[in-house]
């Protein structure tokens, strides 16, 4: 289309108040009002210049746009004022996808926080005394009975702030503020997001002291690098990645061993954090909470929304005495969580208090088993009945996720769709379109589902959505 032609067609567009002055809309700015009903006009005026710019309408087009403007501000509206935050099914076997929320909540977490988030509590009073309270007492009293046996000498305590990342910012800024850390080359990760340890270190004003090689570090390298600025040895678990072959890294044993030589504290930030043995979940390698502490390490620092299956929280665990010195540090006003948080915490930990450890979605889904993924597999595929789409089940692997247990994997069953008039892209995006949207995975020309990390209540709404878009 010429230019002039296109300028003429601009000429056409009315104004947005001249739009707002039409009948048609009245009522919905009699309902909604005047601002968000003018964003929305806006926005469809902009689509409908975009078009013509594009070359994409001509004079018989743009007149059949133009009568339909009403309509598609109602529908933009409609958009606008919903909620942008939505549930998804997860169908890619990640079972901690950090872009998908990490952990779902426990049925009693989110029972809780309705129940809490619904009036008033008792967050920070005590009702025993009618005085101001502390609002880590409800969880520190739950991970006093589920982590103080692994005490070696002194009582464990334990506070929470917004996510790991503070939870590292707030014990080195107490503990080693003006001072140095020392840490292996070998463990200044970076984790999502560009996230790097020694950027967290130098905002808490420690200075970063690193010792050893990429690949291998000995105890006898912290050992020489300590001097009368020293104020902290610190051990980083490398979580989402593994270094392997010439490698050599001191155990905390040895870290701890030479602290205690030194008068210095150990500090292990474990990233992902379990508070179970998940060797009997099938994942090896990853260590928990309670072996660190049981290895004499002071602080801890973990995730809530990660391998503990709990809600979006970093937690610090260790040496009461060095523990409320964070608590008393002005930082942990700044990182400290609301009442929501701790509702779904003390809901998660009361779980592992119980043994309930099937009542956390995470830790329930690496328990799986092969044989019961691929029967749902089976009971989805016989149900679909388009000849367009081709089901085949395949073998597979999930993955923990989250920068959690990066070398393990769990075995399970895929169902590897292939449609004829679709591509792998193509069908995985309109399987995003479904409502809820279904998340997959697209490998070698095939959108795979592994049912690992599907609620088996959402099977059915995985076949209403193969089935309407198969066609």
């Amino acid at each position: 289309m010429k230019s002039t032609a296109r300028s003429e067609l601009f000429r056409e567009l009315p104004s947005v108040d001249e739009f707002l002055r039409k009948p048609e809309l009245a009522a919905l700015i009699n309902e909604h009002g005047a601002t968000v009903v003018t964003d929305a006009a806006r926005a469809v005026l902009a689509r409908v210049r975009r078009e013509i710019g594009s070359g994409l309408l001509d004079p018989d087009s743009l007149q059949v746009a133009l009568a339909g403007m009403p309509a598609a501000i109602e529908e933009q509206l409609r958009r606008d004022t919903q909620y942008s935050l939505c549930p998804v099914i997860n169908a890619t076997g990640v079972i901690l996808h950090t872009n998908l929320g990490r952990a779902p909540l426990t049925h009693s977490a989110f029972s809780h926080i309705a129940q809490i988030a619904g009036g008033y509590s008792n967050l920070e009073f005590q009702i025993e005394g009618g005085a101001r309270g502390k609002r880590d007492v409800h969880v520190e009293r739950l991970l006093r009975k589920l982590l103080n046996e692994s005490a070696k000498q002194h009582e464990i305590s334990t506070i929470v702030v917004n996510n790991n990342a503070a939870a590292v910012l707030l014990t080195l800024n107490t503990l080693a503020d003006g001072g140095e850390v020392i840490v292996s080359r070998g463990e200044l990760v970076e984790i999502g997001g560009s996230f790097r340890i020694p950027d967290v270190m130098s905002k808490s004003g420690a200075i970063l002291r690193e010792v050893g090689t990429t690949n291998r570090t000995r105890v006898a390298d912290y050992e020489n690098a300590i001097n009368a600025r020293t104020r902290l040895l610190l051990r980083v678990h490398r979580s989402n990645f593994e270094i392997s072959g010439f490698t050599e890294q001191p155990s905390i044993a040895e870290l701890n061993d030479l602290a205690r030589r030194r008068g210095l504290p150990l500090m292990e930030d474990l990233g992902s954090g379990a508070l179970v043995n998940l060797e009997n979940f099938g994942i090896r390698g990853e260590p928990n909470v309670l072996d660190s502490l049981r290895a004499g390490v002071d602080i801890v620092t973990y995730s809530g929304d990660k391998l503990l299956g709990g809600p979006q929280a970093g937690l610090i665990s260790g040496h009461a005495e060095l523990v409320s010195r964070m608590r008393s540090n002005s930082l942990f006003r700044a990182l400290r969580v609301d009442k929501l948080t701790y509702a779904a915490l003390e809901a998660t930990l009361l779980a592992y208090i119980k043994r309930e450890h099937d009542a956390i979605p995470a830790l329930k889904m690496m328990r799986l088993t092969v044989e019961e993924i691929e029967q749902r597999a089976q009971k989805i595929e016989k149900q679909i009945r388009s000849p367009r789409l081709k089901i085949e089940i395949i073998d597979g692997e999930s993955v923990v996720g989250g920068g959690a247990a990066p070398s393990s994997v769990l075995p399970t069953r895929l169902l590897a769709l292939t449609h004829e008039r679709s591509s792998a892209d193509e069908f995985a995006a309109r399987l995003r379109r479904s409502d809820p949207p279904v998340i997959s995975r697209v490998e070698e020309a095939r959108v795979l589902l592994d049912l690992r990390t599907v609620f088996p209540e959402q099977d059915e709404l995985i076949i209403a959505a193969l089935e309407r878009i198969a066609e």
